[in-house]
């Protein structure tokens, strides 16, 4: 049997930039361990496999892969498959609205929004399947040791490091300067020890720096997902724009940010981020960005 794939890197405007991600765009004949074979051998961060929508209003079922395990929701890869799709005909042998594209996964309904210049697909964006929430504070000397860092390279002023949440949990931590993002180094018996892989997803660091046209630069890494680090991460950074709202003094907002990652991994990578918020609550998150085809091929399953 063979299996169609398509490759795109996701979050930039340039081929072999930001994050690659692999799409099975027609996933009906596969099972489970097949899945989770054909993830583990591409070893990129994710893996999308689509599939027909339980219910016909919505335009697919999205299952997410890392080589190590199903994702309830992740940011690239639903960019990357809805730029995948929207030039397409059909979505499993069934046509569909490429201007309101919404994916069924784990963590919920994702709504997306197809990015076009004067005709070509150039990009997308997503809603966010869950309200933002904190769930709770970390020690931040465990989530230094986590990344290799000092204690004080952690910056508390705006916040502890915190789990927080849009459909995947992540320990997000605000770095003194871009000097500690770039020495961080992940450690994978603390990741063992302190951040068990079904409650936390990662570790994402951030700074205030406008390297690359950004308004803040990231890093994220996942070992335990078998991702040691994310050159892009949109489930992070759309936490991440949720908790910057959150904590803003403002009842009401729109805030919006331009968040790099990747550039230490020579992948850099560029995502739009939106939070809107009203009555002192967070009510919707946003993240999009740009995308470039790079590999079609076929699957030869024996």
């Amino acid at each position: 049997m063979k299996v169609q794939f398509q490759t795109v890197d996701v979050f930039t405007n340039r081929q072999f930039g930001g994050n690659p991600l692999a799409v099975i765009p027609d996933a009906r004949d596969l099972s489970d361990a097949q899945m989770h074979a054909i993830a583990n051998e591409f070893n990129l961060a994710e893996t999308t496999f689509v599939l027909p929508p339980d219910d016909p209003a919505n335009t697919a079922r999205v299952r997410i892969f890392t080589p190590r395990a199903e994702m309830p929701f992740a940011g690239h890869p639903n960019v990357g498959t809805a730029f995948v799709l929207a030039q397409q005909d059909a979505v499993c042998g069934v046509s569909f609205d490429r201007r309101n594209m919404v994916f069924e996964e784990i963590a919920g309904l994702v709504r997306m929004t197809i990015d076009s210049a004067d005709g070509p697909v150039t990009g997308a964006s997503l809603a966010a399947p869950q309200r933002f929430r904190v769930i709770r504070n970390f020690d931040a000397a465990m989530i230094a040791q986590a990344c290799s860092l000092d204690p004080s390279d952690i910056e508390v002023r705006r916040h502890p490091p915190c789990l927080a949440s849009c459909g995947a949990p992540f320990a997000i931590a605000e770095v003194r300067d871009r000097a500690a993002l770039r020495r961080a180094q992940q450690r994978m018996d603390v990741f063992l020890s302190h951040l068990p892989r079904d409650q936390v997803t990662g570790i994402h660091l951030y700074v205030e720096d406008t390297e690359e046209g950004a308004d803040f630069q990231s890093r994220m890494f996942a070992p335990l997902h078998g991702v040691f680090e994310d050159p892009a991460t949109g489930s992070a950074n759309v936490a991440l724009i949720g908790l910057l709202a959150h904590l803003r003094r403002e009842m009401s907002l729109r805030l919006e940010a331009a968040i790099g990652q990747g550039i230490d991994l020579g992948r850099p990578s560029l995502m739009r981020a939106v939070a809107e918020k009203a009555d002192g609550i967070v009510t919707g998150t946003f993240i999009g960005g740009s995308c470039k085809p790079a590999m079609f091929g076929w699957i030869d399953l024996q």
